[in-house]
């Protein structure tokens, strides 16, 4: 299947899932408030220590906010265009993942088209805001080239991110219950990521710098961005690991489909 094709059945995939969703337009309106007041209250949060301490171990305000929004604005993104992950456990353990393997369209695609995620509007919304107010209020030397690498490094971010999600929600392929708290938990650990990883032990930097790089999502975008010294060249591995969790997170996923057993009596 070629990708052209593959992109038009997104599509199309995807606006059946927005017709069914936009008929009830209070949960809608509902769900995009309450994940915006979640990001502006942590804004809050961060503004309310960095006035009683304007700097922690050489990052000022604008620049740790960068990475908490940075969180948000990939999570806001995998949400409302890739939340079918999250429908992963229900699609196995009702048994509806059959109708996916008889359709002549990639298992994963339909994964993918499964569900919408309108929260993920909200984070994104206000996370995009809050990127913006913090490179404006930022002393930095913009350049084309520049300006580039962090598009970059916003497309592997999210890469990384719905690399991830599906990799841990593929455990429902082993995990066979309803209460599977494991894709929850490794969704959890990139609050790690919403602030420097030099204020955590090593061991904690090397998980989420490598087993599950939420630091490339945050951290090393923000290095290179605000020019932070002996780590503002990490950026560059970005397209190396938004590869690799990519080529691990659809290896799982692939392993974990042949051992799909259905359900039965």
């Amino acid at each position: 299947m070629t990708l052209a094709r593959m992109f038009y059945l997104y599509k199309r995939f995807y606006i059946q899932q927005l017709k069914a969703i936009l008929e009830y337009n209070k949960d809608f309106y509902i769900l995009m408030c309450s994940a915006a007041l979640t990001q502006v209250l942590g804004f809050i949060f961060l503004w309310v220590i960095y006035d009683r301490i304007p700097d922690i171990k050489g990052w000022q305000f604008w620049e740790v906010t960068f990475m908490y929004a940075m969180i948000f604005l990939t999570e806001g993104i995998s949400s409302l265009f890739f939340e079918g992950t999250w429908r992963l456990g229900r699609l196995v353990n009702m048994g509806e993942l059959d109708r996916y393997l008889l359709r002549p369209v990639p298992v994963v695609l339909q994964v993918f088209c499964s569900g919408i995620g309108i929260n993920g509007l909200g984070n994104l919304l206000i996370g995009g805001v809050i990127v913006w107010q913090s490179l404006v209020h930022s002393h930095i030397h913009w350049s084309l080239s520049k300006a580039a690498i962090i598009i970059l490094l916003l497309v592997t971010a999210v890469i990384i991110r719905v690399s991830i999600n599906l990799a841990g929600n593929s455990a429902a392929f082993w995990i066979r219950n309803a209460g599977n708290a494991f894709p929850l938990m490794v969704h959890n650990l990139a609050d790690l990521a919403k602030y420097p990883i030099t204020l955590f032990p090593q061991a904690i930097r090397v998980v989420i710098s490598t087993v599950l790089p939420y630091a490339f999502i945050s951290f090393y975008p923000a290095t290179y961005v605000f020019g932070k010294g002996e780590w503002s060249g990490w950026w560059m591995l970005a397209p190396a690991a938004a590869a690799a969790s990519a080529a691990a997170a659809y290896g799982v996923f692939r392993y974990g489909l042949s051992k799909y057993e259905s359900t039965g009596n």
